[in-house]
């Protein structure tokens, strides 16, 4: 009798997480008519997000960024918090201060924008060292500490930010820890001729982004993010690929320094998630191979000599070296 409620509660399961992966082809399908063409980019987000990393964007203003945030937010059921980073941003802008109340006679805590399930972070590095560094905590630990006092983020807990590869002058570039904080990197590009006609025939559709229904509950998130976590398969010969690809970094003659213990999590985790989107409960090498261009390049050190060149090809390169196993 057990066992064969056990049998039933797992079918269930499995039919449930079957219908919420239906729903999050929905999404993709559905924010791809506010983002014309940026269908891989919505998905790049999402795998970020159910593998409880965070996401950089390094793009020219005016691409989509900002839209994408707010789509997610609003289809996914989640709570959008917005940051407008400038040199004079103060840590307490992002995660609150204490302000005294007279009538209580006792300090107020009163929570920032990173109080939010999703909290986007426009032109991070035009933000001091002082101001990224707050939020360092945040992405790692999921709480900040203000006062001395430590206060728990909302679950889930997602970071979008954003900066401009081409305008320099006032900023102030992310160290290697902060970079390394990102479980992707990605760019939303120009959108094509047709892509762009249709945009200008349509015109800007963002307002309508506020009005639309979640598709997915934020408890229907969480029980995915643990799933992949707990439930997706990964073979002894896939972590050594993933051990393999590592070590090469480490030799390659390209690097001064190779992925971090980090970095390997980062592979794993989006791997898993690239799984569960494509329809399995197991990974292949091929979910690792498809994220190299957006999990690898900016948490591995080029040498000088190498700084100027395509870095994603660079990366390719080097683990097209390691065998793929069969």
């Amino acid at each position: 009798m057990k066992l064969l409620k056990k049998i039933k509660y797992i079918l269930k399961l499995l039919y449930n997480l079957n219908m919420e992966r239906i729903r999050i082809r929905e999404i993709i399908e559905f924010l791809g008519k506010f983002l014309q063409g940026k269908e891989k980019a919505i998905e790049l987000a999402l795998i970020s997000l159910f593998s409880k990393g965070h996401l950089l964007i390094e793009d020219l203003p005016g691409l989509g960024k900002t839209t994408l945030a707010i789509g997610l937010s609003r289809s996914l059921g989640l709570s959008f918090g917005r940051v407008q980073a400038t040199s004079d941003l103060l840590p307490t802008d992002i995660t609150g201060l204490s302000i005294y109340n007279k009538s209580l006679g006792e300090f107020e805590f009163h929570p920032g924008p990173i109080f939010n399930n999703i909290l986007l972070v426009d032109e991070i590095n035009r933000a001091t060292p002082k101001t990224q560094s707050a939020l360092l905590e945040a992405m790692a630990e999921k709480q900040v500490t203000v006062d001395g006092k430590t206060y728990k983020l909302p679950n889930p807990f997602f970071v979008i930010a954003t900066q401009n590869p081409i305008e320099l002058f006032g900023t102030f570039p992310l160290p290697e820890s902060q970079l390394d904080r990102f479980i992707m990197k990605i760019s939303l590009g120009y959108p094509d001729r047709e892509e762009l006609k249709e945009i200008l025939k349509l015109g800007s559709s963002r307002e309508e982004l506020y009005n639309i229904e979640p598709i997915i509950s934020k408890d229907e998130i969480i029980k995915i993010q643990d799933f992949i976590k707990d439930n997706i398969y990964i073979s002894d010969k896939v972590i050594e690929y993933i051990l393999e690809i590592v070590e090469i970094t480490k030799k390659s003659k390209f690097l001064y320094a190779g992925i971090s213990t980090r970095g390997s999590l980062a592979i794993t985790y989006t791997a898993k998630a690239n799984a569960y989107l494509k329809g399995r409960d197991y990974v292949i090498p091929e979910d690792i191979k498809d994220l190299i261009d957006y999990v690898i390049p900016h948490r591995v050190i080029f040498k000088e000599e190498y700084e100027n060149l395509n870095k994603k090809e660079i990366i390719k390169s080097i683990i097209e070296e390691v065998p793929t196993p069969a």
